[in-house]
């Protein structure tokens, strides 16, 4: 039984039997819920359309929420406005349109910390750190970069506010296997920094792999959960969504 929210040891991010959609009377989400405890690593995977990235927009205030609860250490945050959350910890990194394409690394960078700009110097000096390509390409417009060199910059941004939990998009998607593995690399090195992540992914094997706890969406509902291990093994999962490419071997 996990902790009450709100507890030292409760999720830093829970949500509650979300109901939500795009469309008036069409529900995408049917009742979901999942939760990610303090500097932990989960995953979302499911089929396509199964909900994955309407729960990370729901989540952190993009799509409205009809039914349901978010929060945030234990504090509700429904339908919050989305830099409400980023100023309360919490990043966001969307599959698509994820940097200001016309400017650049730096300029990029600087609005990711636009709530706090007297502390860039520090902050920037910290995700050069972890990735290194940037501090190398301050100058460079960002929509010159490679889909990969984007998604790391992407991230980059979303970590200037140092946020307690990290919420990713599809992060791999469309992106070459070596610059996959980059990223996955990437996700695993900011969840030992300390940061809890919520990883929505397409690449559902590689994704089990890494994350502590694993969510298995369909139709908008909860179908599966367990530990990343667990569910790579589950039979029913490797058969039902996974394929099986998926199989340990």
């Amino acid at each position: 039984m996990s902790e009450e929210p709100g507890t030292p040891n409760g999720p830093v991010l829970a949500a509650d039997d979300l109901v939500a959609g795009y469309l008036p009377g069409v529900d995408v989400l049917r009742g979901c819920s999942i939760e990610v405890r303090p500097g932990e690593l989960v995953g979302v995977i499911g089929p396509n359309g199964a909900g994955k990235s309407t729960l990370a927009k729901a989540v952190f205030g993009l799509l409205r929420i009809r039914k349901g609860a978010v929060r945030l250490h234990g504090e509700d945050v429904t339908n919050r406005p989305a830099h409400e959350l980023v100023r309360r910890g919490v990043g966001y990194v969307p599959q698509l349109a994820n940097v200001f394409p016309t400017l650049t690394v730096e300029e990029n960078l600087r609005m990711g910390l636009y709530l706090r700009p007297k502390q860039y110097d520090d902050r920037a000096a910290v995700v050069e750190e972890l990735f290194p390509v940037l501090a190398t390409r301050r100058k460079q417009k960002a929509g010159s970069m490679s889909g990969g060199e984007r998604q790391m910059l992407a991230m980059a941004r979303a970590l200037m506010m140092e946020p307690q939990v990290l919420l990713l998009d599809e992060p791999s998607a469309g992106l070459s296997p070596i610059f996959q593995d980059q990223v996955f690399d990437r996700v695993k090195e900011i969840n030992h920094a300390g940061v809890a992540v919520l990883m929505v992914e397409q690449n559902a094997r590689r994704c089990l792999q890494i994350c502590a706890r694993g969510y298995v969406l369909d139709q908008g509902r909860n179908a599966h959960t367990g530990t990343g291990a667990e569910l790579l093994n589950d039979q029913k999962v490797v058969d039902l969504y996974l394929g099986t490419l998926a199989r340990v071997r």
